[in-house]
């Protein structure tokens, strides 16, 4: 870490923005990659048989690019320019992001240096590279989403596995939040019960409370994951039958029940350990649950509202991996501030493009970015809300009400355009 704080600045946001130009074309191989339909465009992926021979420069990031344009027979003329903006981008993104998170402390409040740890820099260096990690993912799968309405397991599932890995190892990664109800005031990350203090009871062993709650939330995610289809039209014995016929002859069934074994064990270890590690894995473990949670019920919700399906599953997923890196405070704002966008954008969209269907995740993944860069706002004008305790998922039950309320508004004005 003095090696890192030693060198200057500005050498240091240079390196960020190579780093993150590198990083861009990880995610440009996500985007072509992993999608429904692959296409061999980016310059890590096997070309086409009929693309002229690749050279060592068309990996380069950025400028390679420019040499790629040469496969413009091939797929499409322009077709260079955005995954060469994706790179720029996300290399002048990551070394804001670092200037932002790590040199200003926009994350924290201001004039509270003197109430640092001796080990802060090492804990906004840990919150930067947790955000840097999660930014990459759900750029992939928004990209993705925008061209096909679609965001792949591999990045939301795998994704989702890294969040909670960081919170247990790294729970210092998480957001931050400053309890000055101590005295003196004190750094802390956020946990299930921020902002109010964390209680003995949700401590690691020999409490099985806490431990039912954590197990709870990772088999409730495992299960989600499971194929299964539902077919109630000829009564529900028969889509019972159906849906776990189905479940038996997936592979993808015992892959994941394997997952569910080994992660079981893993939450049990973390739990014994106790600490700071298994307070980091459980609000993880709660945040996924709640925000793959609360997309399922507006998914079920707005389903029904319109008749047909309203969200994918890929949106579940992907707000659930969201949770895991961020907590289910977040999850919250998120869930009230992506709607405004989404709504704004699906409009424009119907009027100019008569277009029904919008790609809801690039909205989730915008509102997680507003959340993450101004935490410190957001986190002190919501912390009263979220010490109310049981009045807050009281309250998201009546937000649910009122969406489906909003849904069959929007049924009705989709009606005046047919």
């Amino acid at each position: 870490m003095n090696l890192i704080l030693s060198a200057p600045l500005e050498v240091r946001l240079i390196v960020l923005f190579v780093l993150g130009a590198c990083v861009g074309g990880a995610v440009n191989w996500a985007i072509y990659s992993l999608a429904w339909y692959p296409r061999p465009i980016s310059p890590w992926s096997r070309p086409d048989p009929a693309a002229p021979p690749r050279r060592f420069f068309d990996r380069l990031p950025v400028v390679g690019w420019l040499g790629l344009r040469r496969e413009s027979f091939l797929h499409g003329a322009g077709f260079w320019v955005r995954p060469m903006l994706v790179e720029v981008f996300v290399g002048l993104g990551l070394a804001w992001l670092y200037w932002w998170e790590v040199e200003a402390m926009g994350l924290l409040p201001a004039n509270i240096v003197q109430w640092l740890p001796l080990d802060a820099p090492r804990i906004l260096h840990l919150q930067f590279a947790a955000h840097s990690v999660l930014i990459a993912l759900m750029l992939a799968g928004s990209m993705i989403d925008v061209d096909e309405k679609i965001i792949p397991d591999e990045i939301t599932v795998s994704g989702t596995l890294v969040g909670l890995l960081l919170a247990a190892a790294l729970p210092w990664s998480l957001l931050p939040v400053m309890a000055f109800e101590r005295i003196p005031p004190a750094l802390d990350f956020l946990h299930v019960t921020s902002p109010n203090d964390w209680p003995a009871r949700l401590g690691g062993a020999p409490w099985i409370g806490p431990l039912a709650v954590g197990l709870g939330c990772w088999w409730l995610w495992c299960a989600a994951l499971l194929p299964r289809t539902w077919y109630p039209r000829h009564g529900l014995l028969r889509a019972a039958r159906l849906c776990c016929a189905r479940m038996v002859r997936e592979r993808t069934t015992y892959r994941i029940l394997r997952m569910a074994v080994f992660g079981s064990a893993v939450v049990v270890l973390v739990w014994f350990r106790g600490g700071s590690g298994w307070e980091g894995l459980l609000g993880a473990l709660v945040g996924m649950a709640a925000g793959g949670g609360l997309i399922w019920l507006v998914r079920v919700i707005g389903s029904a509202t319109l008749g047909r399906e309203a969200m994918g599953f890929g949106d579940v997923t992907l707000m659930a991996m969201i949770g895991a890196f961020l907590g289910w405070q977040p999850c919250m704002v998120i869930f009230f501030l992506a709607p405004l966008a989404g709504l704004v954008v699906g409009l424009l969209r119907l009027i100019v493009l008569r277009d029904k269907e919008i790609p809801y995740g690039p909205f989730l993944c915008l509102a997680t970015l507003f959340t993450i860069v101004f935490w410190n706002g957001v986190w002190d004008y919501t912390q009263d809300v979220f010490g109310m305790g049981w009045l807050v998922p009281a309250a998201m039950l009546v937000c649910l009400m009122l969406m489906a309320a909003m849904l069959g508004a929007w049924r009705l004005i989709l009606g005046l355009f047919r």
